[in-house]
């Protein structure tokens, strides 16, 4: 539908979309009030759910890709200098923040919803932190400014996945797409083999990264500048807020959304680099990340929600880039829907590996021994 647009056009539309974020974000109170109009009020709470994974990989067929880019020589030198972009980010961080706070009290003070209303609620609101929450804490923590990367720890430490902030960019974007990153999904690797293993490397490897940080400091792991021991402490403040202002059943849905959030950022690992791996070169070093090793998806609604994540093969290759100029690049893999249809394609493993393994084989092609031989587990 976009396709054909002339660049300016779609750099001008996106610069708007972008703040579709929010609708998302206010589909959770939006539910909440319908619910309480309506004589289906324990369905309304799985608005968000069913908009995000049913609607929305409908809608990406419906619309389509974009593959405008901005020119290299002149729009991005100044998209990247205005601070419109930065302040759009950023402007998540409060909303999201306010919105789980509140969400936490009408799930412990609503008495209209049974069980399935409530599971509803906690599904919903953890796919808004998941999706929107980490997405904008994964842009922030990759820039240099200080505000900037405190403000995406802080969304991090609100989903209890403080380790990301280390992990990712000084270990996964090290090792991904080796054998050495958990966070690279392997070839023929079932999506429920792969979030154990990736849940405890996040959390191990991020200490390990930090304790040989400080050590080259001549201090100890468990010393006061370990960057991890303030992000837990703060998700554990969390945790004591919301268990002092609403009791047993806020702490339950603090911990329960959290863990539905940082599920969900796994996934979106598993499904953005299945299969794919850096070729071992002859002197036993892996050849260097470049826009092939990460899936690409140019489907323009779903990166306008979440700020160009989709364009992960540039970002992967310049991991500096503000999501704003992240680019398009037509040789890169590419997935056949958004990430929302993925992730649900992702959690039936025989749909998966019909629809995605002819793609992995077709990229190796002529040289299935790296496949063989560097990525093929069967689990």
């Amino acid at each position: 539908m976009f396709e054909r647009l002339p660049s300016n056009w779609m750099l001008t539309i996106k610069s708007i979309g972008y703040w579709f974020w929010l609708i998302p974000v206010l589909g959770i109170p939006m539910s909440y009030h319908a619910s309480l109009r309506g004589e289906y009020s324990n369905a309304w709470p799985w608005l968000v759910v069913l908009v995000v994974f049913g609607v929305i990989p409908v809608l990406d067929f419906i619309i389509g890709r974009d593959s405008a880019n901005p020119d290299e020589a002149v729009q991005v030198p100044h998209m990247e200098q205005q601070g419109y972009y930065r302040l759009l980010s950023l402007a998540a961080v409060p909303a999201l923040l306010g919105m789980l706070a509140w969400a936490g009290w009408v799930f412990v003070n609503n008495e209209t919803w049974n069980w399935i209303g409530q599971l509803g609620w906690v599904l919903s609101v953890g796919t808004v932190t998941g999706s929107i929450g980490i997405t904008v804490a994964h842009e922030l923590i990759h820039k240099d400014p200080p505000p900037e990367q405190n403000a995406g720890g802080l969304l991090l430490a609100a989903v209890c996945y403080g380790g990301f902030k280390i992990e990712h960019v000084r270990g996964h974007h090290v090792h991904v797409s080796t054998p050495e990153d958990a966070s690279s999904s392997r070839y023929g690797q079932s999506l429920y083999a792969f979030l154990p293993r990736a849940y405890l490397h996040n959390f191990l490897n991020a200490w390990k990264l930090e304790a040989e940080r400080l050590k080259r400091k001549g201090l100890p792991a468990l010393h006061w500048r370990n960057e991890l021991i303030g992000w837990y402490a703060l998700s554990a403040l969390f945790l004591l807020g919301f268990t002092l202002a609403l009791g047993w059943l806020g702490a339950l849905f603090f911990i329960a959304q959290s863990l539905i959030a940082f599920t969900l950022l796994e996934i979106v690992n598993y499904v953005e680099h299945y299969g794919l791996h850096r070729r071992k070169l002859d002197n036993g070093r892996y050849e260097r990340t470049n826009p092939t090793h990460s899936w690409n998806s140019n489907f323009l609604l779903t990166n306008l929600f979440l700020f160009h994540l989709q364009r992960h093969s540039d970002h992967h290759a310049y991991a500096k880039r503000r999501y704003q100029v992240l680019r398009h690049f037509a040789d890169s893999p590419q997935l056949p829907n958004g990430y929302a249809g993925m992730i649900v394609l992702a959690l039936f493993p025989p749909l998966w590996r019909t629809v995605m393994d002819p793609r992995v084989r077709a990229y190796y092609a002529g040289e299935e021994h790296q496949l063989s031989d560097s990525q093929l587990t069967r689990s």
